[in-house]
């Protein structure tokens, strides 16, 4: 009876994990004044799959990129994700305003939510999705919309520091606990050379044996810059396979944006 559950929930696995692959792609090494790259790594030997979710597009208003984490498992979770990935890939073409492009999938996911049958009991119960945005235009800028995401980290001469945003604001779908929601994206320096670093809380909550968590930003400082965004991202992967000896608890999601050297680039002051 035992190993014919554990050959059910191995098959659930695959499928889940098809049906990921499907929903998730890789992100284009060059992206207009970006150079990028990026990471899905399933965790452990479990039978279901979490929500996590990237991408990264060019548009007319610049590169805007995402990284988020359905608070769920398996099919239901991979479902939201497909639905949260939708609404970005097309908001970010229409919408002038990164704001809006987080609403929107806001919006998605909620229309989703009320649709009967659309997510298990153990999706409803934990119901919200945190999701980061972020817009690299011409301007030597980073904007971004966090919404209950771990921040963004970037490398900069050697140091990395968290994009902290000024205001925490709550997870999508959990919009009743905030007083009010954003008008306008946060604004940061994102100069030619630094590194930007998007991910899902399943890098910095590994541990290893001892239960000591990655040290992500002391990882990202060692690798360095001196690295195509691939091997980066293959560095890092074979540092947190280390920390945990091949065991993750939990998957884990990675864009990284490097800001190309190029003569026009203006700079601009956190706003």
């Amino acid at each position: 009876m035992q190993a014919r559950r554990q050959r059910e929930l191995d098959q659930m696995r695959r499928i889940a994990v098809a049906a990921q692959d499907v929903v998730l792609r890789p992100v284009p090494a060059r992206l207009g004044p970006v150079e990028a790259g990026s990471l899905c790594l399933a965790a452990g030997t479990g039978a279901r799959v979490g929500g996590d979710l990237y991408e990264a597009l060019q548009t007319r208003y610049g590169v805007r990129m995402i990284v988020g984490d359905v608070r769920g498992k398996g099919l239901t979770a991979v479902r939201a994700v497909a639905v949260a990935l939708g609404a970005f890939r097309e908001a970010v073409h229409y919408e002038d305003e990164l704001v809006e492009v987080m609403n929107r999938c806001a919006a998605a996911l909620r229309r989703e939510a009320a649709v009967p049958g659309a997510y298990d009991e153990e999706v409803l119960l934990e119901g919200f999705t945190t999701a980061l945005i972020a817009q690299v235009p011409e301007d030597a800028v980073v904007q971004l919309v966090n919404r209950g995401h771990p921040p963004p980290l970037l490398l900069h001469r050697g140091k990395a520091m968290a994009l902290m945003p000024a205001t925490p604001l709550p997870p999508l779908g959990l919009e009743d606990l905030a007083t009010g929601l954003p008008t306008k994206p946060e604004t940061y320096e994102f100069l030619p050379g630094d590194r930007l670093l998007l991910y899902t809380d399943g890098v910095i909550e590994a541990r290893d044996g001892a239960g000591e968590f990655f040290d992500l930003p002391e990882t990202m400082e060692r690798i360095g810059t001196g690295v195509a965004p691939a091997r980066f991202l293959d560095e890092l992967h074979q540092a947190l396979t280390r920390h945990t000896e091949g065991d993750l608890a939990d998957d884990v999601a990675m864009i990284i944006a490097d800001r190309r050297r190029t003569a026009g680039s203006r700079s601009r002051r956190q706003g």
